[in-house]
């Protein structure tokens, strides 16, 4: 059954396809698909949404050609439904960043902070009030800058989603699955 086939080629290639767009990035031709299927989605702008498009006709033809019932439809329909959720969710997120006012205001907050936190401290601490506000300057300047890097999950850095991996064993689970 060809167009069974093809179903299984466009579920494979959509996780990659999500991981590739997340990162701003187009890689049709590395996408587990035939080549006339790759022709079809290479001149779409929105990837991974080309791909779901192409996995409700499949769907639709395959009802259509009396492959599945009217309940398999239904249930399959929504599963696709689910996958354009995710692609989504997953946009908000990477287009979604931190306030601009409530970095700049974190970062005069750092500021003032360590600038008055010597004066509060020399009193008990003497000469110590200064390694202790450089700790403390260490401390809130990294949490700045973790704010800043979860800002961004979808990258290429090691603190970021791994989208890669969950997407070869997606593929793996699908030739599982069709074999």
């Amino acid at each position: 059954m060809e167009k069974k086939e093809e179903l299984y080629d466009w579920m494979a290639a959509f996780p990659a396809s999500l991981s590739e767009h997340l990162r701003d990035e187009q890689a049709v031709e590395e996408l587990p698909l035939s080549d006339k299927q790759k022709k079809k989605i290479q001149v779409k702008t929105h990837v991974p949404n080309a791909i779901a498009g192409e996995i409700y006709c499949t769907l639709k033809e395959l009802k259509n050609d009396k492959h599945l019932s009217e309940e398999e439809m239904l249930m399959l329909d929504k599963e696709v439904k689910s996958l354009t959720d995710i692609l989504g969710a997953c946009e908000r997120i990477k287009n979604t960043p931190i306030p601009f006012s409530y970095s700049m205001f974190l970062k005069k907050l750092i500021f003032i902070f360590i600038l008055l936190s010597p004066f509060a401290f020399v009193h008990s601490l003497h000469y110590w009030s200064v390694a202790l506000t450089v700790l403390v300057f260490y401390i809130f300047v990294g949490l700045e800058y973790i704010s800043e890097e979860i800002e961004e999950p979808f990258g290429t850095d090691n603190n970021d989603l791994p989208t890669e991996e969950l997407a070869a064993k997606i593929l793996e689970n699908i030739k599982e699955i069709r074999a």
